[in-house]
């Protein structure tokens, strides 16, 4: 299948070859297609109401972001969650995003910070019925509101590439270490006062960068 990826453009919008491809990864970063599950095109065919083609195409384009694995005798395969790819996009998002946060913080206004505050009374809500793929979407949502007025274009570009491979990986920390939401939600408060009262830069930057790392130690921890 590896032999297909220089062809791997996206389909046209709307074609059943990005359906399906919409449709497979958001089972996939859902978890409703876990690692290692065995990716049968027929059944996926079947099941979407396609032609074994697109579903075939689809899968490619998958396996070339590296969220599906082939190997010969085996078929496609869900690829499993890298631990050490991990451990090194949470070390360099805490400090690219610290930067950025702490950059764009003079440049966040009010109606900015009422924007973050009510994702972020959304995901208080999100935790008397937990879903970590709405909460880690809501995590995200906070998140950009904060770090998208950083007017340095490099580091908010290592910024957006960080988040792509989280979703890459599929890295919804939160359901390994539900435990870890509700901190998360406290810690974003605190973030946002410091903004609000005009605290220097690195008080920021660092607020910022505990908060990231926070996570990640929760999830060396749960995994060890």
């Amino acid at each position: 299948m590896t032999e297909a990826v220089a062809d791997l453009s996206a389909a046209p919008a709307g074609s059943k070859s990005e359906q399906a491809y919409q449709a497979i990864k958001a089972r996939i970063v859902e978890g409703a297609y876990s690692p290692g599950y065995r990716l049968v095109l027929s059944i996926i065919a079947k099941d979407l109401g396609f032609s074994v083609v697109p579903v075939r195409e689809a899968i490619r384009r998958l396996e070339a972001e590296g969220l599906v694995t082939f190997e010969r005798n085996v078929g496609a395969t869900v690829a499993g969650i890298d631990p050490t790819e991990y451990l090194y996009t949470m070390q360099t998002l805490s400090i690219v995003e610290g930067a950025a946060t702490a950059l764009s913080a003079p440049l966040i206004d009010s109606v900015a910070v009422s924007r973050a505050r009510a994702v972020n009374k959304e995901m208080r809500e999100c935790l008397d019925h937990f879903d970590p793929v709405r909460f880690t979407r809501l995590n995200q949502d906070f998140h950009s509101i904060l770090f998208e007025h950083c007017p340095n274009p490099h580091i908010l570009d290592l910024v957006h590439r960080g988040w792509n491979r989280l979703a890459a990986l599929r890295s919804s920390t939160f359901r390994f270490v539900p435990g870890r939401a509700r901190d998360s939600v406290e810690e974003h408060e605190a973030l946002l006062k410091l903004i609000e009262t005009g605290a220097d830069a690195d008080s920021i930057e660092k607020a910022a960068r505990l908060h990231r790392s926070a996570t990640l130690d929760a999830y060396l921890a749960q995994t060890r």
